[in-house]
Formats: structure tokens, sequence, C-alpha cells
């Protein structure tokens, strides 16, 4: 496991029990349910940050229902290839992608962190082995060149906490929507369809690229899948529900799945 740092004060933790403490006498309790909250009060942007409980509901719905199985089985192999002994996942939600990946590693020590506690309390649920952190990646609670590889899906990421907590020649595996990403369904939900940001922009001079890749699939979803999908992305905030209602009622044809995912390392 990475090795865990104050957010106070960053200061190394040691646990005693169910208790971590640093050396300046800070102290965070190891909850019932297995994680550890390092999120502080001031660093939240609001009282429950993260994902709706309802948002959480649908995904892990939808993920379980294995529609999104290849882009885990890809991540794995990408970042299996080099063997690395300690994992951080970046905004884990509910623990789907990480508990994937750590039975795919047996040997690698895996964390997954989130800013949502409640998307951390089910990823508990899934894996008692892994170490569950309710956190930001914005500050990572975790110690300088201490990580042998992270993954962030469909996450925020910092380049400056990356270049931090990676030791040279760790690796970044980041996966995110490529433009043609679900083009069925956002022609159908918008009037118009805005264009999807690239993944890596403003690329550090310390990452190399070590692969690049667009994972398509075609994806033929019953209607309460669809209902999933569409409620756990900001779709089902942004798009208006009489037009959710109407594409799941009537089915979607021709739904295609197109991951981008790149792979960087550390020099």
């Amino acid at each position: 496991m990475p090795q865990l740092i104050c957010p106070h004060c960053q200061s190394t933790l040691h646990c005693e029990e169910r208790t971590w403490r640093c050396a300046n006498g800070h102290s965070y309790d190891q909850a019932r349910q297995g994680y550890l909250n390092l999120l502080l009060v001031q660093h939240k942007n609001s009282r429950r940050p993260g994902d709706t409980p309802q948002m959480l509901d649908h995904r892990q719905a939808f993920l379980d229902g294995g529609h999104y199985q290849p882009v885990s089985d890809t991540a794995n192999r990408m970042l299996g290839a080099a063997a690395p002994r300690s994992v951080l996942d970046m905004g884990c939600g509910e623990g789907y992608y990480t508990d994937r990946l750590a039975r795919a590693l047996p040997d690698a020590e895996c964390a997954g962190l989130d800013i949502s506690k409640d998307a951390i309390i089910r990823a508990c649920r899934r894996n008692r082995q892994i170490r569950w952190l309710v956190a930001s990646s914005a500050r990572l609670p975790v110690a300088d060149t201490s990580v042998d590889a992270a993954l962030c899906i469909f996450s925020p990421w910092s380049w400056q906490e990356c270049l931090r907590v990676l030791r040279p020649g760790g690796q970044l595996l980041l996966v995110g929507p490529h433009a043609d990403h679900l083009m069925a369904l956002r022609s159908r939900l918008y009037d118009s369809v805005h264009p999807t940001p690239g993944l890596v922009r403003d690329l550090p001079p310390e990452f190399d690229i070590v692969d690049d890749q667009v994972l398509r699939y075609p994806m033929n979803l019953p209607a309460g899948a669809l209902a999933d999908l569409i409620g756990m992305t900001p779709h089902g905030m942004r798009s208006r529900p009489e037009r959710q209602q109407a594409l799941v009622a009537e089915g979607l044809p021709g739904l295609e799945v197109a991951m981008h995912m790149v792979l960087l390392q550390r020099r």
C-alpha cells in the first residue's frame, strides 16, 4: 500500500489498532466499514461532495452488469504489464475498477480514494483487502514517490500530485471519453452535442506516452441498463426527463463505447 501522510501536516501516518497518527499528534480513526477518512472539512466543496447516492445506485447496477468490463480488462492489461507493487486508483467511485484490478494483480497492494464517502462505503463492501480512502485527488494523502502505478477513470486528476506521488519510472493510466463516446445517446438527449475535450492536455515534460489507444465496441442495452447509463452520468441531470424516458422506452440501437486510454510513464 502507498505510504499514507497526514492531510494537516503531510507527516507520515502510522496505524495503531484502528487509529492512524502522525508525529505531530493528528489522528484519524478507521471507520467500522474499513475506510479511512482523510478529507479535511475545509477541503470539501459541499456537505456531501461527489456523486449522489442515486447516481451511485445507477453506476453500481450498470457496472455490475458487465457493460464496461472491456474497459476494466484493458486497463488491467495496460497497467499489469509492468507488474506494479503499489497501485492507487484516484476517483475510484464505488470500487468496481479497483476491485477488478486488485484481483488481476494479486501481488500488488492497491488503494482507492474518492471524495464521496457514500461511494467509499460501497467500495468497502466489494473488497476489504483494499485500502479505501475518503480523500481528494487534488490533495493526495500519499507520500512522495511511494506509488508504482496510478489509475484515473472518468475522474479529475492533478498533474502536480501525480508527479509528486509516482516514483521515477512509475506509470499513470488515464481513461476518459473519446469524442465519439455514446454519440447515439448524446445526440438523442440534446439538440446539439458539445465537443468532448481532449483527455491529455498540457502534458508535463516529466511524462512520456507509453501507449495511446481508443477502445471501441458496440453496446446493446435493455431498458433498465439504458436508464442506469443515463442516471449514472451528468446526462441524467443535464438533459430533459421526457427525452430520457422516451429514449429508455424506445431503445437505442447503434450505441458505441469509445474510450480514450493513455498510459504515461514518469521519467
